[in-house]
């Protein structure tokens, strides 16, 4: 493996935490074999928390796969805050949970138009918890889903209790590919995913997603039920 398949293993952030430990790992071999071992063993914990493994992305512009690696921890049907600006009718939320195992690197759920960015300062309270979303740090993106300005969704970057650095890649007025990455969320922290109005989630409370590749709704599927009458937008 040469060395920019190295860098691209990893995310960006994670280039000073592994080329630090391991810089200091290899000093400390001229004294100590237990301090080399010591931090020879951080460095790969940081390798593996930064981990950016490829991804297998949809090819379908209806499916919105999941922006985040983790357990989806709340499904909830209602009014988005006022802040996203995203009107004030009804829709889904999903909520997954990111433990300090699971990959932190953030991917696009749909291709489009970067809209909008809040960032709103907060606590640090446990992600796993449903009033995080309301009082936690977070960074949210408002997205014109390919590239549609009738058509918005918004997916936020939620700080946790170990979470103490969010960052986001990406500036209002960029457009996002499917899957692409756009930023990461250092050490255990939440996602939530407001789906477009419509959208039927097709994942269920408890079940593990996979970044860019687990699909949390078809939005073909959606307007069919619409059409039926099946749900109300």
């Amino acid at each position: 493996m040469n060395y920019s398949n190295i860098r691209s293993f990893i995310h960006k952030e994670g280039y000073i935490f592994v080329g630090c430990t391991l810089g200091i790992a290899l000093i400390c071999l001229l004294f100590s074999v237990t301090l080399f071992w010591v931090f020879l063993i951080l460095t790969l914990c940081f390798f593996f928390f930064f981990r950016n493994p490829s991804r297998v992305v949809p090819t379908d512009k209806n499916l919105i796969v999941s922006p985040v690696c983790g357990t989806v921890c709340s499904i909830a049907f209602d009014v988005p805050p006022e802040e996203l600006e995203l009107g004030s009718n009804k829709r889904y939320r999903v909520s997954v949970f990111l433990s300090i195992v699971d990959v932190h690197v953030n991917r696009s759920p749909v291709a489009g138009k970067v809209k909008k960015i809040l960032y709103s300062p907060g606590k640090y309270i446990n992600a796993g918890i449903e009033k995080s979303s309301l009082f936690n740090e977070r960074n949210t993106i408002i997205l014109e889903v390919n590239e549609d300005p009738s058509n918005l969704m918004s997916f936020s970057q939620i700080a946790g209790t170990l979470a103490r650095r969010i960052v986001c890649d990406v500036h209002e007025g960029e457009t996002l590919s499917k899957g692409e990455v756009y930023g990461i969320i250092k050490f255990g922290s939440r996602s939530d995913i407001w789906l477009p109005i419509g959208a039927i989630p097709l994942v269920c409370v408890g079940q593990k997603v996979i970044s860019g590749e687990t699909i949390l709704s078809d939005m073909a599927l959606s307007n069919v039920a619409l059409r039926e009458g099946v749900i109300v937008p």
